[in-house]
C-alpha cells in the first residue's frame, strides 16, 4: 500500500537534495579554482579565499544535514 508523503518528508528531501548540489557544486568550483590559481600563479590570498568560501558552504550543508536529522527524528518521536 503506498502512502503519500507528508510535509516534513517532503521538505527532508528537498532539503537534502539542496544540499547534495551546494556540496558537490562547492567541490567542482573549489577544485576549479585551485587549478587555475596553480595554472596562473594566484596569489595565496585568493586562492585562501576560495578555501574559506568553501569551507563555509560546506559548514553550511552540516547545519542543514543536521536540521533535516532533527526535523526527521522529531517527525519519528510523534508516531
Amino acid at each position: 500500500m503506498k502512502t503519500t508523503p507528508n510535509k516534513t518528508e517532503i521538505q527532508n528531501a528537498r532539503d537534502a537534495r539542496l544540499v547534495a548540489v551546494v556540496l558537490v557544486g562547492t567541490m567542482a568550483l573549489w577544485l576549479g579554482a585551485q587549478w587555475l590559481g596553480g595554472h596562473y600563479g594566484w596569489e595565496t590570498r585568493f586562492v585562501f579565499l576560495f578555501d574559506m568560501l568553501a569551507f563555509a558552504a560546506f559548514l553550511w550543508t552540516m547545519v542543514v544535514t543536521y536540521r533535516i536529522w532533527r526535523r526527521q527524528k522529531a517527525a519519528s518521536e510523534k508516531n
